[in-house]
């Protein structure tokens, strides 16, 4: 197997040197601190933590997690300590890490995702942000802002205005149109979007006549999305100069060499890493095994090089 720190994997994303472009994504690894006796976090490209609220969440009533075919539905209810405890308790030893991590920022107004930035950016550790937009605006009737270009547009530009910091835009595949979308996320000023995040979906007991999550409804992920992500992640990448991050469905290498193909810049690693922690640094050493047996001197040859019928 190659090696996930391998020169042939080196790269850069938004102005910031990753040793790998496999990136552990937001919502699976918890806040990276709690992996580190499990996975060499030195080997993992970048890491995005748990979204982060204004204020601590519960999250959503058990059950939150069905094992679906070809993957997982889930309805957590983005449960997380909140902003301030995790500049307290969680921040100090990212801090110590040499690796890339970036805040996975949420809310359901505009306000909130300014403040969870504010408070963030006053801190040292972070290399930029991401928008989970998967959102609805409780302040405009539950619109989501994923959904709504003028509510996008509105939340990128505002949270764009307090840093400096790179700002990822986390697009909804739950649209009838990725393409707008992706461009309003840039025109308001996103440094790279990464795409997909979760399918809207139910899993029902047939002789309870109940649905099987808590919450009804619960997002899709795992290898049943992948298709559908990778069509997303190329209409998205023609559209957009910016960078794109592919996700969805990515066991192995290959799949992360099919994701760069279609246009991506980077990928991240998520349902994997819940029946293999170390999924983030062993895809990044196929991936790394992949571009040696295809001779291929660097991964970023790879990207855009999708060849259509």
């Amino acid at each position: 197997m190659g090696s996930p720190t391998s020169a042939r994997l080196a790269t850069s994303l938004c102005g910031i040197a990753l040793r790998n472009p496999v990136i552990a994504a937001s919502g699976t690894f918890a806040y990276a601190v709690e992996f580190a006796s499990l996975v060499d976090l030195s080997q993992v490209g970048g890491i995005v933590v748990k979204g982060l609220s204004r204020e601590p969440m519960d999250g959503n009533k058990p059950p939150r997690i069905w094992e679906a075919e070809g993957g997982m539905i889930n309805a957590i209810g983005l449960q997380n300590i909140g902003v301030q405890a995790f500049v307290s308790e969680k921040l100090p030893a990212i801090r110590e890490m040499k690796t890339p991590v970036f805040a996975n920022v949420f809310g359901y107004a505009v306000e909130d995702y300014e403040e969870v930035v504010r408070v963030l950016d006053g801190e040292e550790g972070l290399a930029g942000y991401e928008l989970n937009v998967s959102c609805p605006n409780t302040k405009h009737g539950g619109i989501f802002f994923s959904n709504d270009p003028v509510l996008l547009a509105g939340v990128v530009s505002r949270v764009r205005a307090l840093t400096r910091r790179p700002v990822i835009v986390k697009l909804s595949p739950n649209v009838a149109k990725i393409e707008p979308l992706a461009k309003v996320a840039e025109e308001a000023g996103a440094d790279a979007i990464s795409l997909v995040n979760t399918f809207v979906s139910l899993a029902v007991d047939a002789r309870a006549r109940r649905p099987r999550i808590g919450n009804n409804f619960g997002g899709l992920s795992g290898p049943a999305i992948k298709p559908i992500a990778l069509r997303l992640v190329h209409e998205a990448a023609r559209a957009v100069k910016i960078p794109v991050i592919g996700l969805g469905g990515i066991a192995n290498g290959e799949d992360a060499a099919e994701f760069l193909v279609v246009g991506a810049s980077a990928v991240e690693v998520g349902t994997a890493t819940f029946w293999d922690p170390q999924a983030p640094v062993r895809i990044a050493a196929e991936l790394d095994s992949f571009c040696r047996a295809e001779k291929i001197g660097n991964a970023s040859e790879l990207t855009g090089t999708l060849r259509l019928n």
